[in-house]
């Protein structure tokens, strides 16, 4: 099976993002495809490489990128939702007149068409988090 996944809440504010990583993970490792993992809302912070938790804490932004790493995952971020919580890349920073970037290896910033073209291509659409 095709699966898209859509992660709407912060990587330490909900247990959501853990959800879907686990989901994520699970599904690769069953063998189904994953098209796209598309972080949206409050999600998208799970996409900054400035996350610096406690040694004793899980790091979920290390976690989705060697997840990325092994499956050569898509990782999206949405740009709007980017833009409103200070995330950039280099193209953003450019645009944006920023000088520096924080988006974690693995990660990309992208449009809203990214979520729509991973519902179309793929079987189903799994949703976590508001």
């Amino acid at each position: 099976m095709k699966l898209a996944v859509q992660v709407n809440e912060g990587p330490y504010q909900h247990q959501a993002t853990d959800s879907a990583y686990h989901f994520t993970k699970a599904a690769l490792e069953k063998g189904h495809e994953v098209f796209r993992v598309f972080f949206y809302h409050d999600g998208v912070n799970n996409g900054t490489r400035l996350t610096t938790p406690p040694q004793d804490d899980r790091n979920i932004v290390n976690r989705w990128v060697e997840l990325a790493e092994k499956y050569d995952l898509d990782l999206v971020l949405c740009v709007a939702a980017a833009q409103r919580r200070g995330l950039v890349d280099d193209g953003e920073a450019e645009r944006n007149g920023k000088d520096a970037t924080n988006i974690a290896p693995q990660f990309r910033i992208s449009g809203l068409g990214q979520l729509i073209e991973a519902a179309i291509q793929s079987d189903r659409l799994v949703v976590f988090g508001d």
